[in-house]
């Protein structure tokens, strides 16, 4: 299996009323993070993933985006 060091993740976002929520995940092991940011704060958990997760995220209007927005939240940077 490979290393997780050596994956080149995926970032998507989706814009809603209450917040936005940033998404990133690991396409090979199907494994990802997801930020919820709301006036109520940040939240995060990890999920597990099944193999439609790309259509899903289609169907749920993510967008693909660059992973900065994403990390900045992650490394507490931004709230």
């Amino acid at each position: 299996m490979a290393k997780s060091n050596n994956i080149v993740h995926q970032y998507f976002k989706k814009e809603i009323p209450d917040g936005k929520i940033l998404l990133r995940v690991n396409p090979i092991q199907l494994k990802g993070t997801e930020i919820w940011v709301s006036n109520k704060g940040v939240e995060m958990r990890n999920l597990d993933f099944d193999a439609a997760i790309f259509e899903d995220l289609v169907a749920d209007d993510f967008t693909e985006v660059n992973p900065m927005e994403f990390n900045l939240y992650l490394s507490g940077l931004i709230e």
